[in-house]
């Protein structure tokens, strides 16, 4: 039986550790029978070093979503691998320190807007730099955010950086619907990934889900949410667009 992504390719950032929901995400793809690529930033060998835990081998590209230069390159270093894109999942995210941490009133612009450029704005630079390769039948676009309605202890500046990225979801999802490109986002739980270890008081957040999830939820495990982006970039959503689909443990339901 073939899977549910057998003959797609798939542009895949933010594959920095097997704890990753972009490394998860990159296994499940390629078990269903994706072609995938890797892009990376800052450095792309520790990305090369993770690849070589995949199913197959995998080619790995340098990334800097903040480059136009890198932005510009991207879909003939992408086209030369695998033709053309049926996907691009975009698992980036970015704040300095003084905007993380309890410091919301006293961080400055630069650094707002440092987050904001990362990770917001590069969703719709990485999907138009990747869009030239999904002109024919389309493509599903998939990001990753953390529930942005909501003021979450000490994520400070990331939470209206994710609220900018889910409008830019509904915005991308709507320009982009007559090209039969999709745009859509898994919010998922916590997760003990690099990103989040670099969130001063993390421990903090997270411990809302073991009093509120209806499912319990593993810190450890980030399949589930890797299962929700393989599934939005395969043909059993073909309408869905534009939406945010939560794989927390039902917390997202669940009044204080």
């Amino acid at each position: 039986m073939s899977g549910i992504l057998e003959g797609k390719r798939v542009l895949i950032t933010g594959v920095l550790t097997e704890a990753s929901i972009a490394f998860h995400t990159a296994k499940l793809a390629q078990e269903q029978g994706a072609e995938i690529i890797l892009t990376a930033f800052p450095r792309p060998t520790l990305t090369e070093r993770i690849a070589k835990k995949l199913p197959k081998p995998t080619k790995v590209l340098e990334l800097d979503v903040t480059n136009d230069e890198h932005l510009g390159r991207l879909a003939e270093a992408v086209g030369e691998e695998l033709g053309s894109l049926d996907g691009v999942v975009h698992s980036i995210g970015f704040a300095p320190q003084d905007a993380l941490g309890g410091n919301f009133l006293n961080t400055p612009f630069e650094s707002v807007a440092t987050a904001m450029h990362v990770s917001a704005f590069s969703l719709k630079s990485l999907t138009m730099a990747c869009l030239p390769l999904m002109q024919n039948g389309g493509g599903s676009v998939v990001g990753l955010t953390f529930d942005a309605q909501y003021a979450w202890p000490q994520y400070d500046w990331m939470g209206p950086a994710k609220a900018a990225l889910e409008a830019t979801n509904r915005y991308l999802a709507r320009d982009l619907g007559k090209q039969n490109v999709r745009s859509n986002l898994i919010s998922a739980g916590p997760l003990g990934s690099m990103a989040a270890k670099s969130i001063p008081g993390f421990t903090e957040l997270a411990s809302v889900w073991d009093n509120r999830s209806p499912l319990e939820w593993d810190l450890k495990d980030p399949e589930p949410a890797g299962r929700g982006v393989v599934a939005l970039l395969s043909d059993w959503f073909p309408k869905t667009t534009g939406e945010i689909i939560h794989v927390d443990g039902g917390l997202h339901a669940i009044g204080a």
